[in-house]
């Protein structure tokens, strides 16, 4: 089983970044799928999330209006795509499935850092 999170990178602030995360393994079909960061020195923090069939999102309030979700279930894949990125969106970003009963698989993390 595995999450590999990609496109992360060195960005200038107001520059956009697209991160994806490939699932083998296991399913993300019926199960919400999501993204949570964690900054240097700050705790992990859930970012933006997905339903499993209806697409309803969920935002944390910091990246609503720059940041969008999206999933392909053909692909077994989520998306991120981050706009008007600011240098406090600097963090590792982890990809992250809800089971029904808890956070069930993690990615390992791709590292978005935003210079100011």
């Amino acid at each position: 089983v595995q999450l590999v999170e990609s496109g992360g990178g060195l960005v200038q602030a107001g520059g956009s970044l697209r991160l994806s995360c490939a699932a083998s393994g296991v399913s993300f079909d019926d199960y919400a799928i999501g993204w949570f960061r964690q900054a240097p020195g700050k705790e992990r923090e859930a970012v933006s999330c997905v339903s499993s069939h209806t697409g309803v999102s969920w935002y944390v309030h910091s990246v609503k209006g720059r940041f969008s979700i999206s999933r392909d279930n053909s692909k077994n894949t989520l998306y991120l795509q981050m706009n008007s990125l600011k240098p406090e969106d600097t963090a590792l970003y982890y990809c992250v499935r809800d089971g029904g009963y808890g956070l069930d698989y993690w990615g390992k993390g791709t590292l978005v850092t935003v210079s100011s």
